[in-house]
């Protein structure tokens, strides 16, 4: 296949082509067409498109062209576009293979306004790419932020009542329990190591504390001691993985089985119930995490205000105190922070001893919500706060990025999976289409040079 030089000529060519192609296959299911046939006629045609349009340029460019001028190598052609924009176009394929996949499987997302819907987030995500390139610092909040506007004007399109007061509620108490789970992790990340560990200690605190509440301990003094207890944790965690370096994640995943395992021993006892605890969750407890719960005569959760005066205090604290000043200076070049005298452990051990308590917080929350102790009341979170934290464009080396990055990689979660529940998918399909869309998000705005590489 032959190129046209113009990259303004190819950008136009690939997003006719994806018009021409969106708007068959919507026809091609409103005739009631067998999915596979519909979608094998879409790929055709989208090859055939693609090649007569860019055929038509170049015959276009010469035709215009007066004179031969000598074009370098990396100034056109497939491979220069390819090089040059191939996050971009990795994006927007996966995109288009999702929104096919989806299509083809929900016979109620088969409407126009999807298919414009489609379109428009096509054209947002170019834009956003393209545009960001100005911004040397901010690139990921920046393109995180757009992405963040498409993915609600495209709900508030295809949804009804996505912008409900319940619906909106319901988002932020969802991304309030990610969003202070990830507290520990983000910290984590700046300094260049990973905490696997979050997911067990989240659900050893959703059972352990209802398990010391039956026990007869009053229900402030539980949960101030499953707080601790996390901390202690994350703080074991912390130190050995200090001194086991390169090996953290491996033993973080395997301290948090090793938690998760102790706690289901010690409140299986005398119980045929492993795993579970059944009990009655204190008033105050559900009222702080429960869809219903006020907040001085308010209907807000308290979660969702606690969760925004630990943003704002992390966020505070990480730009402007000398312990965050302090953290980004190890994960951008341990070996120099420690020539200025900063404590490479001390620095080490108190972020992961943040994590430990961040997530037994969450798991104390996430049993007023529930009601009940269940051990995999974490699982969800070892993939989406490593994806939050990502996806919010902290690099995982260290030394870049931030909390108020990954407050916009929550609500990008907790919105791409509301959606995802409001067009009617299926687990299965919502965790396939899930895991399809993170990856060009990853791609597109996890992908800030680390600090090494700008001095």
């Amino acid at each position: 296949m032959t190129f046209p030089r113009s990259l303004v000529l190819i950008w136009l060519n690939l997003v006719l082509t994806l018009v021409v192609a969106a708007i068959g296959f919507g026809l091609g299911f409103a005739q009631d067409l067998p999915a596979q046939q519909v979608i094998l006629y879409t790929l055709v045609s989208v090859a055939v498109m693609f090649w007569v349009t860019n055929t038509v340029a170049v015959a276009f460019e010469r035709r215009q062209r007066e004179e031969v001028v000598p074009v370098p190598a990396s100034a056109g052609g497939a491979g220069s576009v390819w090089s040059r924009n191939r996050v971009l176009i990795i994006a927007m394929a996966v995109l288009l293979v999702a929104y096919l996949i989806v299509t083809a499987t929900v016979p109620s997302f088969r409407t126009l306004s999807n298919l414009i819907a489609f379109l428009v987030l096509e054209v947002i995500l170019v834009l956003a790419f393209k545009v960001s390139k100005v911004f040397e610092h901010g690139r990921s909040a920046f393109i995180g932020l757009i992405v963040l506007l498409a993915l609600v004007v495209i709900s508030s399109f295809t949804i009804k009542g996505f912008l409900s007061e319940a619906n909106i509620k319901a988002i932020l108490l969802f991304a309030a329990f990610l969003g202070i789970a990830c507290v520990g992790q983000t910290m984590v990340a700046l300094l260049g190591g990973l905490d696997l560990s979050i997911p067990f200690v989240i659900g050893a605190a959703n059972i352990g504390l209802l398990y010391l509440i039956g026990l007869g301990v009053p229900s402030p003094v539980a949960a101030g001691m499953v707080l601790v207890i996390g901390a202690a944790f994350g703080f074991l965690n912390g130190l050995l993985s200090y001194k086991l370096q390169g090996q953290a994640l491996i033993m973080t995943l395997g301290t948090g089985f090793a938690i998760a395992g102790l706690v289901q021993i010690i409140t299986s006892i005398g119980s045929q119930f492993s795993g579970n605890v059944f009990g009655t969750v204190p008033a105050w407890l559900s009222n702080l995490a429960a869809m219903n719960g006020r907040t001085f005569g308010l209907g807000v959760p308290p979660t969702i205000i606690l969760w925004i005066a630990i943003a704002i205090i992390v966020i505070v604290g990480l730009r402007y105190s000398t312990y965050g000043r302090n953290l980004y200076a190890l994960g951008g070049n341990r070996r120099s922070a420690k020539l200025i005298g900063i404590s490479e452990l001390k620095y080490w051990t108190l972020a992961y001893t943040l994590s430990g308590f961040f997530a037994a917080l969450t798991g104390s929350l996430l049993l007023g919500w529930s009601g009940g102790g269940f051990i995999g009341a974490g699982d969800q979170y070892l993939f989406t706060t490593l994806a939050a934290v990502v996806i919010g464009g902290t690099s995982l080396m260290g030394g870049y990025g931030g909390y108020g990055f990954t407050v916009i990689g929550v609500l990008v979660l907790q919105i791409l999976s509301s959606f995802l529940i409001g067009i009617g998918l299926k687990y299965e399909w919502q965790q396939f289409i899930f895991g399809l869309l993170i990856l060009p998000m990853v791609a597109l705005y996890g992908r800030s040079p680390h600090i090494r590489a700008q001095v």
